[in-house]
């Protein structure tokens, strides 16, 4: 379990300084979704989880997402409460989002599915959990 949260925040050591080049941590057939927000959905494999990211960090300038906890909810899944911050790249108008949460599925060290809650609370009600 300690070698998951590992890898877990070794993801996060990347997107605090706003770099989300890396996938190697990523599973080749490994499940994206972004749960809920303006524009959710699904996507499937490295080239699939690539496009639903740059979809999203596509409207943004110097987009950073620092981890506030780490929550590991079995041997396999891991809740990250996370804050955003970065800049609309059009609007220029800051963000400070900080009621997001990221679930990580784990197996044989790679992340298999990551879903991005824009809501914690949906993320605490799909895991039957109370925040």
């Amino acid at each position: 379990m300690s070698e998951n949260l590992d890898l877990v925040r070794s993801i996060y050591a990347d997107w605090e300084l706003g770099d989300f080049s890396s996938a190697a941590w990523a599973h080749p057939d490994v499940e994206f979704a972004m749960v809920g927000g303006p524009q959710p959905g699904a996507w499937k494999g490295l080239a699939g989880m690539a496009e639903g990211y740059r979809d999203w960090l596509r409207a943004w300038k110097d987009f950073r997402a620092t981890p506030e906890e780490y929550l590991v909810i079995d041997d396999q899944r891991i809740l990250v409460l996370v804050r955003n911050s970065g800049r609309g790249r059009a609007s220029g108008l800051g963000l400070e989002q900080q009621s997001v949460a990221n679930l990580f599925d784990l197996r044989d060290g790679k992340v298999v599915r990551i879903a991005v809650y824009l809501e914690r609370d949906l993320a605490f009600a799909d895991l039957g959990l109370a925040e």
